[in-house]
This record gives structure tokens, C-alpha cells and sequence, in this order.
């Protein structure tokens, strides 16, 4: 009984994300004009029947996509970084910063799939200093040249302690829209929405020398679960 509970309330925790509701809505009608079409061509055609099967599958991975799960992070929140994105660890290197800070700072990029959920978490607790949008090109979003060549949106945070973290938000070849919830000047929190990328991307997460890492290469993270850095006291 105890195990039914968990899994219902697991179930009432996920929901559609407001970014996917025109999507679907379209789609859906989309579908349903083409798929009236067909039966008045040719009524229950096994073209009608394949087109069905077809486009459920599609619909469903569609509304997979958006879906929006309420997380809570449960511990405590000072000098710690979480995942802002489900998804996959495919960068942890140092690298030269040269847009904002000037010097070396440790990198790790989280990919998405088409098929992990695309809401981005804030990773820590703190403060909005900017947000800044760069318009760029597509490439695939796990190649290196990615992060600084594609379309971004860059989230400067500081953190209660006065750590100054980056945040970046990564089209891929797929995604052509980048929605950021974070505003300049505004407090942010583990478990707030900093935003959302629609159809394949990644987000990458700029910290300190000397930050603790806390996850490995092609890890797979929950966003606003998974711990993937610790901050120097």
C-alpha cells in the first residue's frame, strides 16, 4: 500500500509545462484535420489505421517532451549547486572565461535529449545580476564550439556567500527557441524555474577553481535533485 501511494503521488506531481500548451494544441489539430481528411477519402483505409498509430506515437513522445514534474530539493542549500537540467554530464574541464570573468573557471554542461524533461532549475540560491541573450548558430548541442557559438542566454548569480556563477542556456541543432524566466536584479532560489529550451539542448554551468565536483562524465542528472558541485566555504 505504502509503495501505491508513492507512485500516485509521483504521478500528481507531474504536469504539462506552459511552454508546450500552443504546441500541442496546434499539433493536436492539426493531426485531427489530416486525420479527418483521410477518413473521408478512404474511411477506415489501412492508410487511416497507420496514420492513427503514427501520430499517437508522436503525440505521446510530443507531451513526454513538456512535461513539467514539482520538484523539491530536500537538504540544505549553502555552497551547494544543483542540476539546472535533466539530462546528461558531457563537459567537466577547466576553461578560459574571456566574456565575463576574465580567467579559468571549471565547466559542466548538462545535455538534454529529446526525450528528458527541458524546464531549467536555478542551481543555487541567490541573486539575478543579468541576463543576457546572444543570437547565434545550431550547432549539435554536445560539440564543444556549442557554447560559445550558438544561440545563448547567459544567467549571471551570485550566491548568498558573494559567488558569481554562470549559468548558460544552449540551442542545439533541433531547438530554435530559448524561453528565460530569471529577470535582472531578482532573488532566485533552488527549486524556482529559471527557464526553458525547447527540442534538444544543454546547459552549461560555470564555478570557481577549486569547486568540488560532485558528478562524472555521462552521469545522468535530475534537475533540481542532483547535486553536482559543492562551493568552497
Amino acid at each position: 500500500m505504502g509503495e501505491k501511494i508513492k507512485r500516485i503521488k509521483r504521478i500528481k506531481n507531474i504536469r504539462l509545462h506552459r511552454e508546450g500548451t500552443n504546441t500541442l494544441l496546434y499539433v493536436g489539430l492539426a493531426i485531427a484535420a489530416v486525420g479527418a481528411l483521410l477518413w473521408w477519402a478512404g474511411g477506415a483505409s489501412i492508410w487511416f489505421k497507420a496514420y492513427v498509430c503514427l501520430m499517437a506515437v508522436g503525440y505521446a513522445i510530443l507531451v513526454n517532451f513538456f512535461r513539467c514534474p514539482i520538484r523539491y530539493f530536500n537538504g540544505e542549500t549553502e555552497n551547494v549547486v544543483v542540476a539546472p537540467a535533466d539530462g546528461k554530464v558531457v563537459v567537466i574541464e577547466e576553461v578560459d572565461e574571456d566574456e565575463y570573468f576574465h580567467d579559468k573557471r571549471l565547466m559542466i554542461s548538462i545535455f538534454m535529449s529529446l526525450f528528458n524533461v527541458h524546464a531549467n532549475w536555478f542551481p543555487v540560491d541567490g541573486k539575478v545580476k543579468f541576463v543576457h541573450h546572444q543570437n547565434g548558430n545550431y550547432h549539435k548541442a554536445w560539440l564543444p564550439k556549442a557554447s560559445e557559438e550558438n544561440e545563448h542566454a547567459d544567467i549571471m548569480l551570485e550566491t548568498d556567500n558573494g559567488v558569481d556563477i554562470l549559468c548558460r542556456q544552449i540551442a542545439g541543432a533541433v531547438a530554435r527557441r530559448i524561453v528565460t524566466y530569471a529577470k535582472d536584479d531578482e532573488d532566485c532560489y533552488i527549486d524556482e524555474h529559471l527557464g526553458f529550451i525547447k527540442f534538444g539542448s544543454r546547459v552549461d554551468v560555470y564555478l570557481p577553481l577549486g569547486t568540488e565536483v560532485c558528478v562524472k562524465m555521462g552521469q545522468s542528472t535530475t534537475g533540481d535533485l542532483t547535486v553536482i558541485a559543492k562551493l568552497k566555504n
